[in-house]
């Protein structure tokens, strides 16, 4: 019986430059011109109230990966500051 530990030894290792395989140009998604996730969709109306900019509605799914890095540098969420610390 394989367990969890065993399911993750099969994933790709991140290298040390941060350039795992879940760091693709949205661009190049093959899913990428599909209406945008629900999840994105939350997430993008919750920065863009923090932001104070108007939500936009029916993006794509790489639009939206876009449009949620613009806003997470514009409001500071999401990103990693422990260097700052």
């Amino acid at each position: 019986m394989e367990n969890a530990k065993d399911k993750k030894q099969d994933l790709p290792a991140q290298n040390e430059n941060n350039n795992s395989n879940t760091q693709k140009d949205p661009d190049d998604w093959t899913t990428g011109n599909e209406a945008m996730t629900g999840a994105q969709a939350s997430y993008l109306k919750t920065l863009s109230d923090e932001a104070n900019v108007p939500f936009e509605e029916g993006l794509t799914k790489a639009e939206a990966s876009k449009r949620i890095d613009e806003l997470q540098h514009l409001t500071g969420r999401g990103l990693d500051n422990s260097s700052e610390k």
